[in-house]
């Protein structure tokens, strides 16, 4: 099979088209898509999604097989958190793929239908029909708008948190929980998330302790009291300061904030589950409605805001891969609906 090394680096391995070829020897490693550029200065189309991960792509696929001229905008790495993540056990008929390659197959499928604008942000929206779309790049007309700007998880902001994340640390028990099953790890927080994957873990076989920084859970009485049913440790008035380990996780140092007390707690894993920060700053821009927990308000992922629509971790929900991507189509369908049934000017 021909290879084609550049400084004693590979860059290509068989046959590719130039153009793939060509972007390879320019960021001097190899790389597997190729989205086309455009130098238009004005687009029109039936729909802008913006986002370029799994709600977004699946939105963007859907729509345009509804016979919808769709494109989508992202402005920074396609694929969002799914990109970050390590591998990837619980999307059906994958049992295990890398988060990169995962997007690759995502980004590729999509390519086959939509135009996909990275490195494009959204700058300002007009009202109206049609909506007037301003980027950092050009300008887009278009009868509707999905936001599928994802959320990103909140973090701790402690020592050892980001070297050691997808090594012990991790923010989704449903994707690295079973990876555990026998051994000890701590929950941090004590919201409803926070203890439905705290019992998440223990029914999975992993023996956890929580760890939260009030004297208080914030989840709902039904959750707190399974909880406690459950026999699962309780830490309250504890904060983490430091996770620990050379190649994995090993342990983490705590504070009792009450007694002032420090101490090490020898654990494999460590699960974050503080919360949710969506993104919303372009809603914000628009006035579209949000809930009280700061995500996009919807019904059937219409907004507050004629012609904008919403999808995805941005709305709130599991944050799965699998259930953004569910999300996507189905705001797709209803965006050609309203479309469809739209009145002639």
């Amino acid at each position: 099979m021909p290879q084609t090394f550049a400084n004693e680096t590979l860059i290509a391995l068989g046959a590719q088209p130039e153009e793939l070829f060509m972007l390879s020897l320019q960021k001097m490693e190899q790389q597997t898509l190729f989205i086309p550029d455009n130098d238009a200065e004005e687009i029109e189309t039936d729909l802008v999604i913006v986002g370029g991960g799994p709600a977004g792509l699946s939105a963007g696929i859907y729509a345009s097989r509804s016979g919808l001229k769709t494109v989508v905008l992202e402005r920074n790495i396609l694929g969002g958190q799914v990109a970050l993540t390590p591998m990837v056990e619980n999307y059906p008929g994958l049992t295990q793929i890398g988060g990169k390659k995962l997007v690759e197959i995502l980004v590729s499928h999509a390519l086959e239908y939509v135009h996909i604008f990275q490195g494009e942000e959204v700058l300002t929206v007009s009202p109206g029909r049609p909506l007037t779309i301003t980027t950092n790049r050009r300008r887009f007309i278009t009868r509707a708008m999905l936001l599928a700007t994802g959320a990103t998880h909140k973090h701790l902001g402690v020592p050892g948190e980001s070297r050691l994340s997808g090594r012990g640390v991790s923010y989704c028990t449903t994707c690295d929980g079973p990876l555990f099953a026998g051994q000890k790890v701590v929950m941090v927080g004590g919201g409803d998330s926070a203890v439905t994957e705290a019992l998440h873990l223990k029914n999975i076989g992993a023996d956890v302790t929580v760890i939260h920084w009030t004297d208080k859970l914030d989840a709902q009485d039904v959750l707190a009291k399974q909880l406690k049913n459950s026999g699962i440790p309780i830490l309250f008035n504890t904060v983490v300061k430091e996770i620990s380990g050379e190649k994995s996780v090993e342990s983490v140092t705590v504070l009792n904030t009450r007694t002032n007390e420090t101490k090490k707690i020898e654990t494999a894993g460590v699960f974050i589950a503080v919360g949710y920060l969506p993104s919303v700053d372009l809603a914000d821009k628009i006035g579209v409605a949000k809930t009280p927990q700061g995500f996009i308000q919807q019904e059937n992922y219409r907004t507050s805001v004629p012609g904008i629509y919403a999808a995805g971790d941005v709305v709130g929900g599991f944050n799965q891969i699998v259930t953004a991507s569910g999300h996507g189509a189905e705001a797709a369908l209803t965006i050609f609906r309203d479309l469809l049934n739209e009145p002639k000017a």
